[in-house]
């Protein structure tokens, strides 16, 4: 089974609670969903990151559709794109041209299908490029403190990012690894969440800037 029909066949077409106006292929388990990724394939796979709308991309999508200004005209990265949900929000918003990126083969297939389903062009990269010098006029990033390995990394780019001149806008509901100083805060929100994935039904959550330092 391809990626795209394996995408497909283990989710569900729905609207994203915060944001409606986007349909996205989402799962309703995360644990089965995951067993499923590691039984189609030879080895240890991910987690399956891309089969939710999680707190903090429904949260920067939101912001990102409430202000189209931000996104209009402008060249779009989404980092640890998972669903692919905030680049399709910056599509939907205007953006001249936006990349999705993540490491996870799945994640791309997800995007493709997801971008596909809201009529909008987003162009999947699957590669690490926290190493790299970032090329975007607007970096965008949902739910990437989950680790602090992976804070600290995505905080290094994300200020080279800023210094180059790139927005930065993050959206987080206070995950362990969310920074506590050097973000500024532009909103926030009530979201809706799988709550077997959450231990809530409903997350706090924030949508940051990070400032040129």
């Amino acid at each position: 089974m391809t990626d795209s029909r394996f995408v497909r066949a283990h989710t569900r077409l729905s609207p994203v609670p915060l944001v409606p106006e986007i349909l996205l292929y989402q799962a309703e388990e995360a644990i089965a969903l995951w067993e499923r990724t590691e039984t189609s394939s030879s080895g240890q796979q991910p987690p399956p990151f891309w089969g939710f709308a999680w707190a903090g991309g429904q949260a920067l999508a939101r912001y990102v559709l409430d202000n189209p200004s931000l996104v209009s005209g402008r060249r779009v990265l989404d980092l640890a794109a998972g669903s692919g949900l905030v680049a399709i929000a910056a599509a939907k918003a205007g953006a001249a041209a936006v990349t999705a990126v993540d490491i996870d083969p799945l994640s791309l297939a997800a995007v493709a299908a997801n971008a596909a389903a809201n009529a909008v062009t987003v162009t999947g990269v699957e590669r690490d490029v926290l190493d790299t010098a970032p090329d975007a006029d607007v970096v965008l990033a949902g739910d990437v403190f989950y680790s602090r390995e992976m804070a600290t990394r995505m905080m290094t780019y994300f200020e080279r990012a800023a210094r180059a001149g790139a927005m930065v806008l993050v959206g987080d509901p206070g995950r362990a690894y969310l920074p506590r100083t050097g973000l500024r805060k532009l909103a926030s929100y009530e979201v809706p969440v799988v709550a077997t994935l959450e231990d809530a039904a409903i997350k706090h959550t924030a949508v940051w800037e990070i400032p040129v330092k």
